[in-house]
This record gives structure tokens, sequence and C-alpha cells, in this order.
């Protein structure tokens, strides 16, 4: 009897001169299909699957056995768990592991973790003999929302994070709910940061039914999850197709990342993405509202869904204003000396400026928020 059809949620399309698309696919279970995927999308003469440690005591384990069971030749490397794995010495040390093993131009990459595994691994494959195919397995919530789609790639600096990539597509996404319900409260919460974000930027419904559906959310519930991912995939996806290389509308989905990514690096990655982004969002939204760019009262309505979803909101102690903002213009995001910020008008519609995506922020704003909020 043959197996049944597998049909993906979406299919990301990107706008590379050739052009190009990858499927995504999610559900409850639906990670028992990887082998089949992999070979109607991925096909490889070898796989390098990568992976840290926490996931592959998890997962990452049980997913090499099956790939092996499956016929599928198939070699397992790991890195230390945490974002301080994310460094070019690691990804110096998977390719050392990959070209010692043999692996060739015919191989390919699967990336099974959260977003840290995902850019590193995804980094790996785009630079690993000019580039070599990879698949994304997300294991958290963000990394489902956000970091397995898109095809930025990357490792961090010692100066900030993610300051060293290159945009590298995966050939197919599948992310499996049933993974979610090993992640600690904390990296569950700190996905449904993300998730709030992608419906501030583009999704007033979403946004709603978030407010709406606080408890079933938190519990984790799998057809509300597998929903609620899906909408944020449609809304990223069309962002993708419309600015793969993130010349224009693709900064939207920075909304909180300006002061977020400086937040995270200043805490030395104490803070988790999702927190950093979270209190990112809060402040940056709270100087729009002071500057009358934001509709009042906007704020106000991120901050309590954040909190209703147990969101710690609080940025570290000890950090002026001035460090806050001296981290941020290291971001990628700053333009000769500039910081620019995506952030919206109201929720569901973002704010722009002279035809762009970004803008300026008044110092005066910017500074009287973060002084109250890190005294």
């Amino acid at each position: 009897m043959p197996a049944p059809e597998l049909r993906p949620r979406l299919t990301v399309r990107f706008s590379r001169p050739s052009g190009g698309h990858y499927p995504v696919f999610v559900g409850s279970g639906i990670l028992r299909h990887l082998p089949r995927i992999l070979r109607r999308f991925a096909p490889a003469h070898r796989y390098f699957l990568i992976t840290d440690s926490t996931v592959a005591r998890l997962h990452g384990r049980a997913v090499h056995s099956a790939l092996r069971k499956s016929g599928l030749r198939a070699d397992f490397l790991m890195v230390a768990a945490g974002e301080r794995s994310k460094t070019r010495e690691s990804k110096a040390r998977l390719e050392d592991r990959m070209l010692a093993l043999g692996g060739g131009r015919d191989s390919a990459v699967i990336a099974i973790g959260g977003g840290m595994v995902g850019d590193l691994a995804g980094f790996t494959a785009a630079t690993y003999l000019r580039g070599i195919p990879f698949v994304a397995v997300p294991t958290t919530l963000l990394a489902m929302v956000d970091a397995a789609l898109g095809g930025k790639t990357a490792v961090d600096h010692p100066r900030g994070k993610n300051l060293i990539g290159a945009f590298h597509h995966p050939k197919a996404v599948l992310a499996d709910v049933q993974a979610l319900r090993t992640l600690s409260e904390r990296e569950y919460r700190s996905g449904l940061a993300e998730v709030v974000k992608t419906a501030v930027v583009g999704d007033a419904a979403l946004f709603r039914r978030l407010e709406r559906s606080t408890a079933t959310i938190l519990s984790r519930h799998p057809e509300a999850l597998a929903e609620v991912i899906t909408a944020c995939c449609r809304l990223k996806a069309r962002v993708v197709a419309a600015d793969e290389r993130e010349a224009g509308l693709r900064v939207i989905l920075n909304f909180g990342h300006t002061l977020g990514h400086a937040l995270e690096h200043l805490s030395r990655y104490r803070l988790a993405h999702g927190e950093a982004v979270a209190i990112g969002m809060v402040l940056e939204a709270r100087a729009a509202e002071a500057a009358g760019i934001m509709k009042r009262g906007e704020p106000g309505r991120i901050e309590a869904l954040l909190t209703s979803l147990g969101i710690p909101l609080t940025p570290p102690k000890r950090l002026s204003a001035a460090r806050i903002l001296a981290a941020a213009r290291v971001d990628k995001k700053s333009r000769h000396g500039t910081l620019l910020y995506a952030v919206p008008r109201r929720v569901g519609r973002m704010a722009g400026m002279a035809g762009r995506f970004t803008r300026t922020l008044p110092a005066g704003a910017l500074a009287a928020v973060l002084k109250q909020s890190t005294e």
C-alpha cells in the first residue's frame, strides 16, 4: 500500500535571479516523515546531522537512528548547547569534521534544533565546498516561527550578534509541534515573543487571537500551535517573497530587534533571544508613542499581551541608556552611525519614513524611555 501523500502547509518563495522555493511542513508527529522529505527535496549521497548537546539527547540521536534505519547515510555532529557555540570557531570545527569524514558536494546538512543550531548549521552549509543543501528541522517555537525561514544564516562576533553570515535557503522546513513539549517554560515563552512580534508587524487578526486564547496557547495545544505557527510562517513567507535580501519590506521583521540585540549582547546572552526582543518591542514602541509615531495606547496593549504570556519585560540593571545605544550602533540595522528602527503605527501596521520601512526615533524619547526602564 503506498504511503499517504505528505502535503506542506505552505511554500516559501524567494527572488534570486533563478527564482526558488521550498516547502514548510507543520504538524504533530511529522518528524517521522523526515526520510521521505529528504529523499524528495534534498537527495544526497550522505547527510550531516548537526545539533546541540541538549537536542541530541531529546531528539537528535533518535532521528539519526531513524535515518540510518531508513537506508540514508548520516553522520552525527554535535556542538555544546547555548548561544556561545554560535561562533566562527564552532563552524570551523564542524567543517573540519565534515572534511575528515569525506563529505563532498553531493552531501547535505540537516539542522535539528533551535535558532542557534539553525544559524550555525545553515551558515556551515552555505560555505562548505562553496555551498551544499540543508534542511531545517526546528525544535523550538522561536525557530519554527522565525529563524528557520527566510535564508538568514550567521554566527556571532564578540562585537555583536549575527554579524558574520550569508543568505542560504533550506531545501525544506519541517516543524513538528510535538517537539515543543520538551521545551522549558522559559524557552517556550521566549518563542511566544516572536509570535507576538509577527502579529504586531503584520497580522492584527493573529494578535486578537492571541489576546483571546492565551490559556490555550500556554497549554501548548497541538492544533492551536500548528495554526499559530502556520500563520506566522505565512506572513514571513510573504515578506521574504517580496524582499529576500532585506533591502526594503523585510526590515519590518526587525521590530524589537534593534534594542533587543543590544540587550541580548550586553547580557552576555543570559537574556534569551525572545526575552530581549520582547523588552526591545516595549521600549521601541514606547519611544514611538512618545514621538507621536505610534497610536497612543498601543504599546500598552503589546505590553499587556506579553505579560499575560508570562514573558519578563525587565531589562538588565546597571545598563545605561548610552551603553545600550552604543551596543545597538554596532548592529547591522545601523546606517552611517544612525540607528534605524522598524516600529508600528498600530498593531498590524508598520510606520515608515520617506518611502522606507525603517525610521529614526528622537534621541530624547529614546533616552527617556531607556532611563525609566533601567533605573
